[in-house]
């Protein structure tokens, strides 16, 4: 079982890692979903822990369809983090249509080779979860899926959720779920869907606020629930 926290800075790069996170997930604008941060944060937390830590790719919050610049940016940004050292990057593209932009990936995918890719919650806009996850199987280059299994919250979707995971059993693809996630629920959503990984961003900050720092009580109580699942 591996668990992902969100970090927006240093201190939280440093409390999650000392209190059982496995990974972290960098961004900026915590408010507005998560944007690419500054490559001197993504430096300096790259070169600060021992664990993985995956970069935002999103150069801004309008919406999930990108264009040749926003495309040019994101693959100057996927440049710049590779060179930090980060472990991989996160990323999601739609078409105005609403269906995942291939030819966004592989515009991107190239850049970068050899840093594991998550595509993120931009998968839960999509009307046909499984049309998309065939999509995301036929690029390997993506390994791993942030969702929470539509536009609820994921312990409102574990149906969804549980048949993703079939879905991509056996494949290089990862379900790695989040949103709407808490330190009393997870066990028994791990139970019934059968995620082999976890995102956690609010739920484990003082207050449960998207603003506050990582609470290293409530991360560690999470992370020893964990154990169980090896």
């Amino acid at each position: 079982m591996k668990l992902e926290v969100i970090a927006t800075c240093m201190e939280d790069a440093l409390t999650a890692e000392q209190n059982g996170a496995d990974r972290l997930e960098l961004i900026t604008a915590v408010t507005e979903g998560g944007l690419t941060p500054g490559i001197g944060l993504v430096q300096q937390v790259v070169r600060g822990v021992g664990i993985p830590v995956h970069v935002m790719v999103r150069p801004h919050s309008r919406s999930f369809v990108y264009s040749r610049h926003d495309l040019d940016t994101m693959i100057a940004e996927i440049q710049a983090i590779a060179a930090a050292g980060a472990a991989g990057i996160v990323v999601g593209a739609l078409t105005s249509e609403g269906v995942i932009d291939e030819a966004a990936l592989e515009a991107l995918l190239p850049w970068a080779a050899g840093m594991q890719v998550t595509f993120h919650r931009a998968f839960d806009e999509l009307e046909d979860q499984m049309a998309g996850l065939q999509t995301l199987l036929r690029y390997p280059g993506v390994t791993r899926l942030l969702t929470s299994g539509g536009p609820k919250p994921a312990p409102e979707a574990v149906p969804a959720i549980r048949k993703l995971v079939g879905a991509a059993e056996g494949s290089t693809l990862c379900i790695l779920a989040g949103s709407g996630l808490t330190v009393e629920g997870i066990e028994t959503f791990i139970e019934q869907t059968g995620v082999s990984e976890v995102h956690f961003g609010s739920a484990v900050r003082y207050g449960r606020s998207s603003l506050s720092p990582i609470d290293p009580v409530q991360l560690r109580a999470l992370s020893d629930s964990l154990l169980r699942f090896g």
